[in-house]
């Protein structure tokens, strides 16, 4: 009896004295902090509302190094739903616009995600799936990214913490959810409050890039304590800021789930249509997307303007660039700007062997560009890397021999659009090739204006604009849309 009295007070002993491991003690201080884990693990729904905050551009900033333009947000609203693994979000932002400039009309954005299907809603109201790599980064910024979404799953059994460590004022912890995702949660050591989580994400442009949400503002929400700032960055860059004006737990989420429908679509996935018009002589529009190229041909050599997008269009340009002319080498890619949707394919033509030629300004990203890790998708240069070749123009530029002649011009961009823009004129055929100052695919830009403006400076005589975006146009249609233009730009 004595005996068996000792052995049990040795186990009680033991067990009393075991020490938490470090990494579910920071989230138990979580837990605590929050509200305890009982109101947690009740919260099966939450939703977030908005009526100020910001969100960025990324890609589409005046220069690379440049801060990115800034949408205003007037409406928003997230409704997630944690025990399916379901959001929604919906939000009006207004572009803002410089000076000058006419204002932007409202954009209004209906996404959803469900397990693992992505969807959007567009203006009809009907829903379209979206791809994988979506449906993967929307559920982890809308359900994951959120203190009580991060802590829900460290509290999973199947999750896995690991590495706890402290980092300045923070502890932090990284968590491996039951599905797989795996994500980085740091608390403030004094409040014990989560102040940031952090997960990997893939941008065609960037490659491998950590996407962060910050913490704020901790207010008192049905016997739980829940942030009402929450900002967001991808790599270095600045993506959203908002001001949290109601957050509702347990509200009843009706409109989050993927219709039987959408789920019944296969995932989409990025393709390309490249169709062939010869424009000129030694000129051919590569046209059949959203984005143009051109492949223009030199007595002993092809080059190429644009390789954009992605890597799936702007390989299937050159494949057909070089399918045109399997005679000549296609030795150089010139690249308008550095706008990401204009710049995607600059690593498929590195890997291509081609040499890129653009505005100095864009050098440094580009060289940093073709430096960045692509590991989560391994894309052309990451299986085949190579050195990237690069030649500047500052404010001009030639290229000629005896069959071609190709002029290169910066262009002076009043809207604040792109301060690293070249066009392009082939004085023989008198054709302009510009990106985005006449878009014949949408609407009449005041930045026609501009590129008019550019268009008499350099003393070209344009009898056909053949443009990165839309159909080929004469110079009496652009006239026109210069001229419609012209009051609109000038009472702004």
């Amino acid at each position: 009896m004595k005996r068996t009295l000792w052995l049990m007070l040795v186990v009680a002993f033991a067990g009393g004295c075991a020490q938490t491991p470090p990494e579910m003690q920071v989230i138990n201080d979580a837990v605590e902090a929050l509200g305890g884990r009982a109101p947690i693990e009740a919260a099966n729904t939450l939703v977030l509302e908005a009526t100020a905050g910001t969100n960025r551009n990324l890609g589409q900033n005046r220069t690379p190094d440049a801060d990115l333009p800034v949408f205003n947000v007037t409406q928003f609203k997230r409704s997630v739903d944690f025990a399916n693994q379901r959001a929604r979000q919906v939000q009006t932002r207004v572009a803002v616009v410089p000076a000058g400039v006419p204002p932007a009309a409202p954009q209004n954005q209906n996404f959803g995600v469900d397990g693992d299907v992505a969807y959007n809603v567009g203006m009809d109201g009907k829903p379209v799936r979206q791809g994988a790599r979506i449906a993967i980064d929307r559920r982890t910024e809308y359900i994951l990214h959120h203190p009580i979404g991060i802590v829900r799953a460290a509290l999973d059994p199947a999750a896995k913490l690991a590495n706890a460590r402290i980092a300045g004022t923070m502890s932090v912890v990284d968590i491996t959810t039951s599905t797989g995702e795996t994500l980085t949660m740091a608390i403030d050591s004094t409040t014990h409050l989560p102040a940031s989580v952090t997960s990997m994400t893939y941008n065609t442009n960037l490659g491998d890039v950590a996407f962060e949400t910050t913490f704020a503002d901790y207010q008192d929400v049905s016997g739980l304590k829940l942030p009402a700032h929450i900002a967001s960055k991808i790599d270095k860059y600045p993506n959203t800021d908002l001001t949290i004006a109601k957050s509702t737990v347990n509200a009843e989420v009706t409109d989050v789930a993927a219709s039987d429908a959408v789920k019944a679509e296969p995932a989409p996935v990025v393709t390309a249509n490249v169709t062939v018009e010869e424009v000129g002589k030694g000129v051919w529009f590569l046209a059949g997307q959203s984005h143009n190229s051109l492949l223009v041909e030199f007595s002993d050599h092809l080059e190429l303007i644009e390789v954009p997008q992605n890597e799936v269009r702007s390989l299937a340009v050159i494949a057909k660039a070089r399918e045109l002319k399997p005679g000549k080498p296609l030795t150089k890619a010139v690249v308008t700007h550095h706008h990401f949707d204009h710049s995607g394919g600059i690593r498929a033509a590195i890997a291509e062997g081609l040499t890129l030629v653009t505005h100095e300004i864009n050098k440094p990203y580009f060289e940093e560009a073709a430096q960045r890790t692509h590991s989560i998708v391994p894309d052309a240069l990451a299986k085949n890397p190579k050195p990237a070749m690069i030649e500047t123009v500052s404010d001009s530029a030639v290229v000629k021999d005896n069959t071609q002649a190709m002029e290169l011009y910066k262009v002076t961009d009043p809207t604040q659009h792109s301060d690293s823009m070249l066009m392009i004129y082939f004085p023989n055929d008198r054709i302009l090739v510009q990106a985005d100052f006449y878009n014949t695919a949408g609407m009449a830009f005041p930045r026609a204006v501009a590129l008019n403006d550019n268009i008499v400076k350099r003393n070209l005589r344009v009898a056909k604009h053949v443009p990165i975006h839309g159909a080929v146009k004469t110079q009496a249609e652009f006239a026109k849309v210069v001229q419609a233009n012209k009051p609109a730009a000038s009472t702004n």
